[in-house]
């Protein structure tokens, strides 16, 4: 008779199967994950008893005989909201139990609000969207704009939002919605969006810059989030290299191009607009920014080596032209470096997307997961045929 711990580690690998290749027969469930036809079956009729699992059409077989029914997750038993709280736009993504978005979500953020009247806000707008799912809703992952302690979940360096640092402002989220939020910060949820769906998905260390407002970074090694203590892993926007020693964001932010553009007589109101325009008297600026950028981008390689590095942000879709130049000038400076260089291919939805597999996980671990099988979950392909600008612009 199987012990209580391998039933679980198997209940957790039939489920993550599913959720990774499913609709899939129990044939093939057994034949993938060397579980015994018996410990298969066992298990799929537990699941399907739980209302966790659905049996779909058959699938066709080699033998005679009827054909095989396949089993799916039963996407409809829930659903989750993925939001990235930004200095600029709040973005949100409800999905189903499959990662299948519902509905999508982008407002201006209102960043003259108090953390009183902020968290209100951001509850009442997370219940809207949410709809007629409410009852359905398992979980709600948010991201924001600053260092995030895992531990106690202290909020620190969020200078475009300072109004989330204060305590009240994620306990006042909590009462309003009624339920726990997972946070983080947004830079950590857009590489995870990256790793599941996007530009990261096939590599196992990446590392995730958002140029925007801020800078923010994420890391992953062996495709899981790397932390630190105090959620400062990866902000080389921190590193002294600018002139007199100022700090590499003030240089590389929407306000430090703008501040930049300013000194020689010209007015932009969006800092991407600064690497769109031919104006030569500009040049400086790109190069000042540019090289900034390759200060971080340098450290991000010799710090951890990273297959990928995705850049993403509000600033970033402004520097793809760039991209082939940057990865050349990138491995003048560190030869040996693997590293490849591409734009978030979520866009501007990579950190709500993330969020929602940060709300996943969670989802999964409740419904019986283990942490070594998350990393696969849920289907990369799961946002086949989705129309991500329709989703990131709707109002």
């Amino acid at each position: 008779m199987e012990s209580r711990a391998p039933r679980a580690a198997n209940r957790s690998t039939v489920l993550a199967h599913v959720l990774t290749h499913g609709p899939v027969s129990r044939t093939a469930i057994g034949q993938e994950t060397d579980l015994s036809p018996a410990t298969v079956s066992r298990i799929v009729e537990q699941l399907l008893d739980e209302g966790l699992l659905t049996e779909t059409d058959g699938a066709p077989t080699t033998t005679r005989g009827r054909r095989a029914t396949r089993v799916a997750i039963a996407a409809g038993r829930g659903v989750v909201c993925g939001v990235d709280v930004g200095g600029s736009n709040v973005r949100l993504v409800v999905a189903d139990l499959a990662a299948r978005p519902l509905t999508g979500r982008t407002v201006p953020t209102p960043a003259d609000y108090d953390a009183p009247r902020l968290a209100q806000w951001l509850a009442d707008l997370i219940v809207a969207t949410v709809g007629a799912d409410r009852e359905r809703l398992d979980c709600v992952a948010v991201g924001l704009p600053g260092a995030v302690r895992q531990g106690d979940r202290a909020v620190s360096n969020a200078p475009n939002l300072p109004q989330v640092e204060d305590p009240l402002f994620l306990r006042l989220l909590e009462k309003h919605l009624g339920t726990a939020v997972e946070v983080d910060n947004d830079s950590n949820y857009a590489l995870l969006g990256e790793l599941r769906f996007g530009a990261a998905r096939d590599a196992q260390t990446a590392v995730m810059l958002t140029i925007g407002a801020g800078l923010g970074a994420g890391v992953a090694i062996d495709r899981r989030l790397f932390r630190g203590r105090s959620g400062l892993v990866g902000e080389f926007g921190h590193l002294p290299a600018g002139p007199l020693g100022a700090p590499l964001e003030r240089i590389i932010s929407g306000s430090g191009i703008l501040a930049r553009a300013r000194e020689l007589g010209l007015s932009f109101d969006n800092a991407a607009d600064v690497f769109r325009s031919a104006d030569p008297r500009l040049a400086p600026v790109r190069q000042y920014v540019e090289q900034a950028l390759l200060v971080i981008l340098t450290a991000a390689v010799v710090a951890y080596e990273p297959e990928v590095i995705v850049l993403g942000g509000g600033i970033s879709h402004a520097l793809t032209p760039d991209l082939v130049r940057l990865r050349g000038r990138l491995h003048e400076i560190v030869p040996a470096a693997e590293a490849t260089v591409h734009g978030a291919e979520l866009g501007d939805l990579s950190g709500a997307l993330g969020a929602v597999v940060a709300a996943l996980h969670t989802a999964y671990r409740r419904l019986g997961l283990a942490e070594a099988d998350l990393a696969r979950v849920p289907q990369p392909d799961a946002l086949a045929g989705c129309d991500l600008p329709a989703l990131a612009d709707h109002a």
